[in-house]
């Protein structure tokens, strides 16, 4: 895949015009999946000049703030409706079940699988267990803990703020989606990896009227982690292009 994304690099710059006046500086990609970041990060002149809109945004592996995009990972269709304005439904302190497949997952899971207060699964719930399970725990919780997986994002933190849960994002080095827009700290609890074992201690530390402020803030920026076809205004896509234009100043012709 690399060899491919090279050859299609040099046919642009032998092609057109418009590569070589900025070195592609002007120039956008966009690359969600594991696969591709790893067929593009072969092609270091590629992702040096060009805006890398992605979505593992880890900066400690060479994702550049000021350059790239954060996307955000949607899994969509959403296989229910959005949550909100509800509250008074949301009885469970937090809840977590996915892959243990990183470090702060094993111990995410380790620490607190039996826990009373926090439902914390130690791996993905079963459709055996009933239709839709696992997406109606959104529903009833108020915290959502969102651990790294193999990269520092994850779907699940879209999937909470469409289902009304407050997101925990656990996981370093992670630019979040829409950084230079939207204020994380209104809408989200955003926590370093090591915190995870006074995690409970953290989440019953916010007292009631936090988390109904974080709830109200939540249910107004769903609509901007929504993809449309075609797109609204406000949506994702939009959030996504205003994001590009605020790098046109960087770029000198």
């Amino acid at each position: 895949m690399t060899i491919i994304v090279q050859n299609y690099l040099d046919g642009l710059i032998a092609k057109y015009p418009y590569w070589n006046r900025t070195l592609g500086a002007d120039h956008f990609f966009v690359t969600c999946h594991d696969v591709g970041v790893r067929a593009t990060e072969g092609v270091p002149f590629l992702v040096k000049n060009a805006i890398r809109v992605v979505c593992s945004p880890s900066y400690d592996v060479g994702f550049i703030p000021h350059k790239d995009v954060a996307l955000p990972q949607v899994l969509q269709p959403f296989a229910l409706p959005a949550g909100g304005n509800d509250v008074e439904n949301r009885t469970s302190l937090g809840f977590w079940a996915g892959h243990r497949n990183s470090k702060i997952r094993v111990i995410l899971a380790r620490v607190w699988e039996n826990d009373t207060e926090l439902d914390i699964s130690n791996n993905r719930i079963s459709r055996a267990t009933g239709h839709l399970v696992y997406q109606k725990r959104f529903y009833r919780t108020k915290f959502c803990i969102c651990p790294g997986g193999s990269q520092v994002n994850s779907a699940r933190i879209t999937d909470s703020i469409h289902y009304g849960c407050v997101p925990v994002i656990l996981s370093n080095y992670y630019d979040l989606p829409f950084n230079d827009i939207l204020d994380w700290q209104k809408f989200a609890v955003i926590l370093r990896e090591s915190d995870v074992y006074q995690l409970k201690q953290i989440l019953k530390s916010i007292s009631h009227e936090e988390f109904v402020s974080l709830h109200n803030n939540l249910v107004k920026v769903q609509k901007h982690f929504q993809w449309n076809t075609p797109p609204v205004k406000f949506d994702a896509f939009h959030m996504v292009i205003y994001e590009l234009w605020l790098r046109h100043h960087v770029i000198k012709y």
